[in-house]
């Protein structure tokens, strides 16, 4: 059921946006997205350089080719993702500072604000469905088993939602 398939992307496009969200904690995927003006051509960084987490608060970022340390420098302190990059001739460090309480409060927020996003996306997909059962002119019966079928599914999807939002808030309140 196509359906299916539009709910999980709305579960995958919930996750994705929690990974963007820091924890105070390094992670590779806060530099998703970034792209590099490598010889002119916008290149995202992961295809310009090995990046790893060696430390719980620590990313390095080794280019494979080391005249594009300034470009990758350069595109971080663009993408103001609240980092300062440095670099020591080799890589560039990326070194997270610790989170205030307020701040981890602020990110609490934001993270249920995505959860209720993607909450009301897995409704619309529901009520498109509903209304393709509806006028697909099924025999009632039928059409309360597909209408049941919908709503389970709606509500699977919802606790899923609702259980990355409590692994992220529970990761994002740890010190």
């Amino acid at each position: 059921m196509d359906t299916e398939n539009k709910m999980k992307n709305a579960l995958e496009n919930v996750k994705t946006r929690l990974i963007n969200i820091r924890a105070g904690r390094a992670n590779p995927a806060l530099l998703n997205g970034i792209m590099v003006s490598y010889y002119g051509t916008p290149t995202p960084i992961q295809s310009l350089a090995n990046i790893n987490a060696p430390e719980a608060r620590q990313l390095l970022i080794k280019p494979f080719d080391r005249s594009c340390i300034k470009d990758i420098e350069k595109a971080i302190n663009e993408a103001n993702i609240g980092i300062n990059p440095t670099n020591n001739g080799e890589m560039v460090i990326l070194t997270i500072p610790e989170l205030t309480e307020d701040r981890r409060k602020e990110y609490v927020k934001i993270a249920r604000s995505i959860g209720e996003e993607g909450k009301v996306a897995l409704r619309n997909i529901r009520q498109d469905a509903k209304d393709e059962i509806i006028n697909a002119k099924y025999p009632e019966d039928e059409e309360k088993l597909f209408l049941e079928d919908l709503q389970e599914l709606v509500e699977k999807y919802n606790k899923l939602i609702d259980e990355e939002i409590k692994n992220k808030e529970s990761e994002l309140m740890q010190i």
